[in-house]
């Protein structure tokens, strides 16, 4: 038997999301750990010899449609 893993504000599923109890326990825990920190990171020039990538956007749907 494995033990279970306590998660504040996840005791039982709502019909709809409500976030504010989850981010006023995780938010502070984020902002400690700089995630999602807006910040300068290169000069958006690609270095000589990285690997390329493209992403497609929209991504496809279950239907196929737009």
């Amino acid at each position: 038997m494995t033990d279970t893993v306590q998660q504040p504000g996840l005791h039982s599923l709502s019909k709809s999301f409500e976030p504010a109890a989850l981010e006023a326990h995780w938010g502070p825990e984020w902002e400690k750990r700089g995630y999602g920190k807006a910040g300068f990171r290169g000069t958006g020039r690609a270095q000589a010899g990285a690997p390329s990538f493209a992403i497609q956007l929209p991504p496809p749907n279950v239907t196929g449609t737009l």
